[in-house]
């Protein structure tokens, strides 16, 4: 009962915030004795790889507010309460940068990325005051069909702080909800891990044996032969000798010294023969397919060209992010801007900056052609805009496609008129 007390008492004394709140999962382990060994997804480093460039890749997307105006089409909206929390500070204590990073990185861990938006219900409307992520293993979402917490058909979300244990119910509307593509329901997402856990936890595994591998010193196993009969006391005692000549990296490429009767028998396995590398490749393309992450991005350039590696670029913007981008716009824009005319949208243009020359070109050519303002391409360059700069402009030969071969009719201005 000792024991059962004192688990008792350090689990309630980490839910109620004290100093042993801090133990990690390792350390609570080691403390009842039990050898632990953290089998988190996240230790493979094809799939840590894999989420890492996800998630940086979501967090460095700026993203704008627009609306759209009659006779105007869109444009940047001017900055408001909820357009601050999302480009400047979603609540107190994180930047926007690891807000987006830290929900997509709970998206593909976990299949599901929540945060609540904390309002404020006044006389005078309805304020929001920040945006709060809320980790996806302590969130159940619930489908309410008899009317329990309010209107049949509604769905509820469930969280349970993890630092104080409380429980927490909120509204659909209050809480931001993003998902993989890959769900039977439509309300709740599949994460990666789940669907090919066996390639994650097989990559894992040959990198421990590697790690285990260069722990030995790269030195093969060995077979002890003796030709007699040893009891047991004995062959423990030769098994921990040989051991510690034979392990670990300090040991590679001494002499072991043998007993007259006795013969050391390397048991060769190499790992050219098992094709070890070209399956471990292999391991690594197929979760990096699942996550839709390219190879280059995985360090993989074996098939890559500078030109090659810029489409691939291209293509991980088609292929992979324009779904997730395209979610957090719809969700953000009916969560944060419902019964409005405004609208939440990424600039995915940003992941696609060439060198200089190149962005100087493009510009200079949109500006020629009357797409962009001088203004709008000097904020590319993140100049400030100048006076007169508003104006759009176009070569002065180009004419309208329905006067085109006017100038050649009978009484046309040909240019070849005598004064």
């Amino acid at each position: 009962m000792g024991i059962f007390n004192s688990i008792k008492d350090t689990i309630t004394n980490w839910r109620r915030g004290s100093p042993t709140k801090g133990m990690s999962e390792e350390d609570f382990a080691e403390w009842l004795g039990i050898g632990y060994r953290n089998k988190s997804e996240l230790r493979e480093v094809t799939y840590y790889t894999c989420m890492k460039v996800l998630c940086e890749t979501m967090g460095k997307l700026p993203i704008k507010v627009y609306e759209d105006m009659p006779g105007r089409g869109r444009v940047r909206a001017e900055p408001d309460d909820v357009s601050r929390l999302l480009t400047v500070r979603p609540n107190s204590h994180i930047t926007p940068a690891i807000f987006m990073t830290t929900l997509e990185n709970n998206r593909n861990h976990y299949g599901n990325g929540y945060a609540w938006i904390q309002r404020n219900i006044s006389r005078a409307g309805i304020k929001t005051h920040g945006i709060w992520l809320m980790q996806s293993n302590y969130v159940t979402p619930i489908y309410d069909n008899r009317g329990i917490f309010g209107k049949i058909g509604r769905i509820y979300y469930q969280y349970t702080d993890p630092l104080d244990g409380e429980y927490y119910l909120f509204p659909e509307d209050d809480v931001i909800h993003v998902k993989t593509s890959m769900s039977m329901d439509g309300y709740t997402g599949i994460p990666v891990r789940d669907m090919i856990g066996d390639t994650i936890y097989g990559a894992k595994d040959s990198q421990d044996y590697m790690s285990n591998l260069y722990k030995g010193g790269l030195t093969a196993a060995m077979a002890l032969q003796y030709v007699g009969e040893l009891d047991e006391g004995h062959l423990v005692k030769l098994r921990n000798k040989y051991e510690k000549y034979l392990s670990g990296p300090s040991n590679a490429g001494k002499i072991v010294p043998v007993p007259v009767g006795f013969q050391l028998q390397p048991l060769n396995y190499k790992l050219t023969d098992a094709q070890f590398f070209e399956l471990k490749k292999y391991s690594a393309l197929q979760i990096a397919g699942a996550f839709g992450v390219k190879p280059n991005q995985i360090n993989n350039y074996e098939k890559s060209s500078y030109a090659n590696s810029e489409m691939q670029q291209l293509s991980f913007l088609v292929d992979t992010m324009l779904f997730p981008l395209k979610q957090y716009e719809e969700e953000f824009t009916y969560k944060l801007y419902a019964g409005t005319n405004k609208v939440c949208k990424f600039n995915e243009k940003s992941i696609l900056r060439t060198d200089s020359e190149s962005q100087m070109r493009q510009i200079t050519s949109a500006i020629q052609n009357g797409l962009y303002t001088i203004n709008e391409g000097r904020e590319f360059l993140d100049k400030e805009h100048k006076k007169g700069g508003d104006r759009l402009l176009m070569n002065g030969n180009f004419i309208p496609v329905e006067q085109a071969g006017q100038q050649y009719e009978k009484g046309g201005n040909s240019g070849n008129e005598e004064n």
